[in-house]
């Protein structure tokens, strides 16, 4: 008998010590204050007391059958016991209510069902001193469990199997980290309690407990890996991990995404710690509007704060709020800045309903107008059109979505075919026809712009081989590239290799580079255009006249033909003025000894007016607008060529 008095003092102290040093331990490392830290701390020192009560009964109880005032003291630690652990289960099942985010789903009429198995366990545990109901003890101080003590079991048996089911319903939104403690851990405890059950003197279920309660401090209290360093808020995996659970459960919230536009400068102008700084200050004053385990900083100078019950009304008031306080300078150190904001409202999930478009919109969100500083409502359309874009450019590789459109060019001299524009169309079963404008920004900034230059590359010699152009009176098929693509290492050889596998000429194809984005790299951009050059390919630079390139750069680049964007003909036809940009334009260019294709042709009298002028090539609607591969090809049999 003294053995396991001994076993149970050990077993209650060491539970009661772990407890403790845990409470301790989560004081030092400090937490967000969360209604679930202030819960997890309840089970501590409730496991804690019940460490404690036990071993005071495991010290007294040898000495019962000498002494009044050992009696006196097991009979009131074995009452404190059962009260204090009566609770345990109730409220480790709020605790997982709150960790797995469903406390914001539980209803009012399963509220009032908690409510009253909680209430009926601690009444049993209460008053068993008056009705013996839950334990009694004999007259010779001998420990027997009554009905009572099973109705409690039971009871906190229904919240642990309704905590696991919980943990279930909310698993995808779970790291494998916590899946894999929550589990080990839950274990360790029911085993505990299924031993102290079934052998009542063997009292291990304390000790589990507190084990257990150690393993979900650690998985899931300690949040070392979810706080941000330098402004102590919740980073971005927090963000995507608590986000994916409130998707998860379905519950309706309001984001509010700020950006602070200006960082880079204070920090080339002062350094880098000033644009820490200066993210420390607006994390500072978003503190002092909503709770701070509430705010994440999702990315570099990218905030997103979420509030729960609150109104569209309410939400804007509160972003507007944010922006007045940006009309002031900050603080830094030895100087004062104005910080220029962006800010987005969403409604979750009616406008945004899953994880990926919440993250996408956060993370892109821009302004189209300067002077916009706050999005919300219809603007979130357009940002969110761009992530189905990018759905759709991703599903579109993989299935076969993409298509390559031809718009036939022109010889000035006799109206004869010269080749063809290939242009790049994505057709999506929702959005329907996607056109390059749209798509291909979006495939640059998600690195899937090498992917559809090549199928459009690909595409053209194949149909080159096919059709045998090459023996056929086709100068060439213009192909665009990206410049982004065309600055890559090995660039070349990759070209070179697509082209030689498919058997035909280089010189069948001509690469068309984009004027305003070749301005500021014509360097590299020209060292890589002479490679292929010597390989045999055509070069062409297309909408001449919208960006603002070097001429001196411009003319030093080894093109052979040079195509003027619609806009300088269009603007010929309305003024003196613009006759004579375009006049002077194709001057400048004939002295430059490249050809000129003149793009954006839709009438007679244009082609009357480019005459005089001494283009080479057309392009525009009024020979064809830009069809499919097999309206081309009849285009070309109808030319006779």
């Amino acid at each position: 008998m003294y053995d396991l008095y001994n076993l149970s003092f050990a077993f209650a102290a060491c539970a009661s010590f772990v407890c403790l040093s845990n409470i301790i331990f989560t004081h030092v490392q400090g937490r967000m204050g969360k209604t679930q830290n202030k819960l997890f701390e309840l089970l501590l020192w409730i496991v804690a007391l019940n460490g404690a009560c036990n071993t005071v009964t495991a010290l007294y109880a040898p000495m019962m059958e000498t002494s009044s005032k050992a009696v006196m003291i097991c009979n009131i630690t074995r009452y404190l016991y059962f009260a204090f652990h009566t609770a345990l289960a109730p409220a480790f099942f709020f605790y997982i209510s709150h960790v797995c985010g469903r406390v914001f789903k539980v209803g009012p009429r399963n509220r009032y069902i908690y409510f009253i198995l909680t209430i009926i366990a601690e009444v049993l545990a209460l008053t068993n001193p008056f009705t013996k109901w839950v334990y009694l003890v004999d007259e010779n101080n001998e420990f027997h469990r009554n009905w009572g003590e099973m109705i409690i079991y039971v009871i906190s048996a229904v919240f642990f199997f309704l905590a696991v089911a919980m943990l279930f319903k909310t698993w995808s939104a779970l790291t494998v980290k916590r899946r894999t403690g929550m589990i080990i851990f839950s274990a360790i405890t029911f085993l505990g309690i299924v031993c102290q059950l079934l052998y009542s003197n063997f009292r291990v279920e304390l000790f589990a407990e507190s084990v257990g309660l150690t393993g979900v401090m650690m998985i899931i209290e300690n949040e070392d890996d979810r706080i941000d360093n330098e402004t102590g808020l919740y980073n971005r995996l927090a963000f995507v991990m608590d986000l994916q659970g409130y998707f998860l459960n379905k519950i309706p919230l309001h984001a509010i995404s700020l950006r602070i536009n200006t960082p880079e400068i204070i920090s080339r102008k002062r350094g880098a710690d000033n644009r820490e700084l200066a993210e420390k200050k607006v994390a500072s004053y978003l503190e002092t509007l909503h709770k701070k385990y509430n705010i994440y900083k999702i990315g570099r100078r990218t905030f997103v704060l979420l509030f729960f019950k609150k109104t569209d009304e309410e939400a804007l008031q509160i972003a507007n709020t944010i922006l007045e306080r940006f009309d002031r300078p900050w603080h830094l150190v030895d100087t004062f800045v104005l910080l220029s904001p962006s800010i987005l409202v969403a409604d979750i999930p009616r406008q945004l309903d899953n994880l990926n478009d919440a993250i996408y919109m956060f993370d892109s969100f821009k302004p189209e107008k300067e002077n916009k500083k706050l999005l919300s409502g219809d603007d979130l359309d357009n940002i969110l059109r761009g992530s189905a874009i990018e759905k759709s450019i991703s599903n579109g590789l993989a299935e076969g979505k993409f298509e390559v459109f031809f718009q036939p060019t022109y010889n000035i001299d006799g109206r004869k075919l010269h080749g063809a524009e290939a242009l790049v169309r994505l057709h999506d079963d929702t959005m329907g026809l996607l056109y390059p404008d749209e798509f291909i920004p979006v495939a640059e900034n998600i690195g899937l712009i090498d992917a559809i230059d090549d199928f459009v590359l690909i595409e053209v010699c194949k149909m080159i081989k096919e059709e045998n152009f090459e023996n056929r009176d086709i100068d060439c098929i213009n192909v665009n590239l990206s410049v982004i693509q065309l600055m890559k290492p090995g660039f070349v050889e990759h070209i070179n290799g697509i082209v030689e596998t498919s058997g035909i000429d280089k010189k069948m194809i001509n690469f068309e580079v984009t004027e305003s984005l070749s301005a500021d790299s014509y360097e590299i951009m020209n060292s890589v255009i002479n490679d292929l050059k010597k390989e045999g390919f055509l070069f062409s630079m297309d909408d001449y006249g919208t960006g603002y390139s070097n001429m001196k750069a411009l003319a030093s680049m080894n093109l052979d033909c040079i195509k003027i964007d619609k806009s300088i003909l269009w603007e010929a036809q309305k003024s003196d003025l613009g006759f004579i940009i375009l006049e002077n334009s194709i001057r400048m260019i004939h002295q430059m000894k490249r050809d000129i294709l003149v793009e954006g042709v839709e009438t007679e009298e244009q082609i009357k007016l480019l005459e005089p002028l001494g283009v080479n090539y057309l392009q525009g609607f009024y020979f064809s607008k830009p069809v499919p591969k097999d309206k081309f090809l009849e285009i070309v049999r109808e030319a006779g060529v």
